[in-house]
């Protein structure tokens, strides 16, 4: 058996770059996690603003999803990464050159804004799924209009939202490899200096079955969410 298993997996390698390949599920799973808590905090205004009854906002919020939704992220990422070199003067004069210096705040920053896009499309189709009436109900109980967006629209059209916004969080999963290309040791960043050192085909293997996991889990983990989330909605 050992014989076989050596066959179909190197333990050598494994022995050697495991642990490495373990930090970079981390590192990936805390750039994911992040960028996509502050992308739904981004999300709501910019939703508000595409529903706005003003031009101004309204415009601006279209021009922001058009962008994001729009470009390449690689090129966006590309973009706040190397872009920023090429206005070091600028931000050193503000003192923000230490953050944007870092591979790590660009990718989380452009991960940050490209997903507060797709949430916000997402979310605002979850607002106008809610029923006018739902609304009208409220402001005829009294409340204001910013509390019964909170506690009367909003809930309603998360759950709407649950389903979208997951696939979204999974799309993010997969597309962080792209990081490792700004020298971010992500699980694909791993998988790159491992083969770079080795040779071995073998390391992508891994990374594709790492992603899988990840994906997995994290299928998993939403529809059990969505299930308690969503069991007042469903029958007796």
């Amino acid at each position: 058996m050992s014989d076989v298993l050596g066959d179909l997996i190197n333990l050598d390698l494994m022995a050697r770059y495991g642990p490495r390949f373990l930090d970079g599920v981390l590192v990936t799973l805390q750039l994911v996690a992040i960028s996509f808590i502050l992308g739904g905090l981004i999300a709501v205004p910019v939703a508000l603003a595409r529903l706005s009854k003003s031009r101004l906002l309204r415009a601006l919020a279209y021009c922001y999803v058009y962008f994001f939704r729009g470009t390449p992220l690689l090129a966006q990422v590309f973009l706040v990464y190397y872009g920023a070199g090429q206005l070091r003067d600028a931000f050193e004069a503000v003192g923000l050159w230490a953050l944007f210096r870092d591979a790590w705040f660009c990718a989380l920053l452009t991960f940050t804004l490209n997903t507060a896009a797709y949430q916000a499309e997402i979310l605002r189709g979850g607002i106008q799924a809610v029923p006018g009436g739902q609304s009208e109900a409220a402001f005829a109980l009294g409340l204001p209009r910013w509390l019964a967006f909170v506690r009367v629209v909003l809930p309603q059209a998360l759950v709407t939202a649950l389903r979208p916004l997951g696939n979204e969080l999974i799309l993010m999963i997969k597309a962080s490899a792209i990081v490792s290309l700004i020298t971010i040791y992500d699980v694909m960043g791993v998988t790159r200096l491992a083969f770079a050192r080795s040779f071995d085909f073998q390391v992508y293997l891994w990374a594709a079955a790492l992603y899988l996991i990840l994906v997995e889990g994290v299928r998993r983990l939403w529809v059990v969410a969505e299930r308690r989330l969503t069991r007042h909605l469903k029958p007796a």
